[in-house]
């Protein structure tokens, strides 16, 4: 039986009314947000139009202010939102849908001049507007908003989105709008100037289920680069229509071996999977893979083989890997695979090549190699500290004394250094090498 003194709702029931409401009014002393979230259940407690009305309030309020929104402040003005928009959503929807719908709008209108004077870094204020786009279509359904005046509102909002944050509307309000709704749509947005190409005629067409029209939107030129082709031909693999998709990839202006091109291949894989032409696209896999030691690639390849046959593939890949040119690549995929036996070895095969500044891949070798590979894991760690001390990087030296410390504690379990220095004579060779970098060392005494 949990503690009379535990914080749940039936021990806070037991305090009474008038205890909870001293409470509530002391812990919301200073706290706007408390008192804002107070003030609203006060009025939601009146019915619908009190909670409508004191949602209006607020969102004039946040409308009418100029105030940069800073890191600092980016936590209170993200529950705020919040709070209007569930109850928009909850309990004004549910007793008065055309009332929640309006407030929905005027709450998303809000959102240019909000992301215009606030510091998103995480990108959670705009992910707030983002699921309020997705509430509009079925509150404009549950309010029977006609489909002319859900266009016109479509719309208007398209017209200031210049954070993008409007970016799901189409496909939020497909069914809202209906196909007389998505011609009004399509019709407003070309009257203002809107060509072909755009993303929102895209997302019109690939609603309304137009084939023609979607590819009208690009000309030829567009559909020879890798990264158009790739787009038209999943949606046309999305339309069933997977012959057509593949002569679109295959006019692409030339097959991509870059990297950065990972989706014309994927699209293209998926093509001849749905044709039926699996051993080409098993191959397509693991030409990518040999390429660029992708990780996503070579599971589905080795899931598609018959019984015992990958084990033999997978043993060609991991020597791939190790003789692979970019060394830093596959060091991440040993690590990554996982095979940290193979990864220490290639560590210590390739011992003068690890460059500091790459900190995600050495850091998470580190980590993983610790373990059983005390030697690698330590080789990994004296180059990224050798490179903050050579470059003088002061924001990374509170770190990079833990990675020393590391250090120290793996040296109790290295038996062969096998020609390297072992860790007192490497600390001390740093000090010699250092010895300026006072900062440094005085976060390890």
């Amino acid at each position: 039986m949990a503690s009379k003194r535990t914080l749940n709702a039936a021990n806070l029931e037991a305090l009474g009314a008038e205890a909870l409401a001293a409470l509530l009014i002391e812990v919301s002393s200073g706290n706007a947000v408390i008192q804002r979230r107070l003030r609203l259940a006060l009025a939601s407690a009146e019915g619908v139009e009190g909670a409508a009305q004191e949602v209006r309030k607020r969102l004039q309020a946040i409308s009418r202010s100029t105030t940069t929104v800073d890191a600092r402040r980016r936590k209170a003005l993200i529950t705020d939102l919040e709070m209007q928009l569930q109850a928009i959503t909850g309990p004004i929807a549910g007793g008065n849908p055309a009332q929640a719908f309006e407030l929905l709008l005027r709450f998303l209108e809000l959102s240019e001049d909000v992301l215009d004077r606030c510091w998103d870094s995480t990108g959670a204020v705009f992910a707030v507007f983002e699921r309020a786009v997705q509430q509009l279509g079925p509150l404009a359904v549950a309010a029977r908003i006609e489909v002319e005046t859900l266009a016109q509102h479509a719309d208007e909002l398209l017209e200031e989105n210049s954070h993008e944050q409007y970016e799901g509307l189409v496909p939020a309000l497909k069914d809202a709008l209906g196909d007389r709704g998505l011609e009004l749509l399509e019709s407003y947005r070309r009257q203002r100037g809107i060509g072909d190409g755009a993303e929102v005629l895209l997302q019109i067409a690939v609603a309304r289920g137009d084939v023609e029209g979607f590819l009208r939107q690009f000309d030829r030129e567009e559909l020879t680069w890798p990264d158009t082709a790739a787009s038209v031909a999943s949606q046309l693999l999305a339309w069933g229509r997977a012959e057509q998709a593949l002569q679109v990839l295959d006019g692409a202006a030339e097959e991509p071996d870059d990297p950065q091109d990972a989706q014309w291949h994927d699209a293209r894989i998926a093509v001849l999977d749905a044709l039926g032409r699996h051993n080409e696209a098993q191959a397509m896999r693991w030409n990518w893979f040999s390429h660029t030691l992708s990780i996503p690639h070579l599971r589905e390849h080795l899931k598609r083989l018959d019984a015992f046959e990958d084990v033999e593939v997978e043993e060609r890949a991991l020597q791939l890997a190790e003789a692979f040119p970019d060394s830093l690549l596959g060091l991440q995929f040993l690590v990554e695979w996982p095979s940290l036996s193979r990864a220490a070895r290639h560590v210590l095969a390739h011992e003068d090549e690890w460059e500091g500044d790459e900190l995600t891949v050495l850091t998470a070798g580190a980590e993983r190699l610790s373990a059983d590979h005390p030697l690698a894991a330590t080789l990994l760690l004296r180059a990224m500290v050798f490179f903050v001390l050579w470059t003088k990087w002061a924001k990374r030296y509170r770190v990079t004394a833990e990675h020393l410390r590391s250090c120290e504690q793996l040296a109790a379990r290295i038996d062969n250094w096998q020609g390297h220095r072992d860790h007192q004579t490497y600390r001390a060779w740093l000090e010699d090498c250092f010895e300026t970098r006072r900062g440094f060392w005085k976060l390890l005494h």
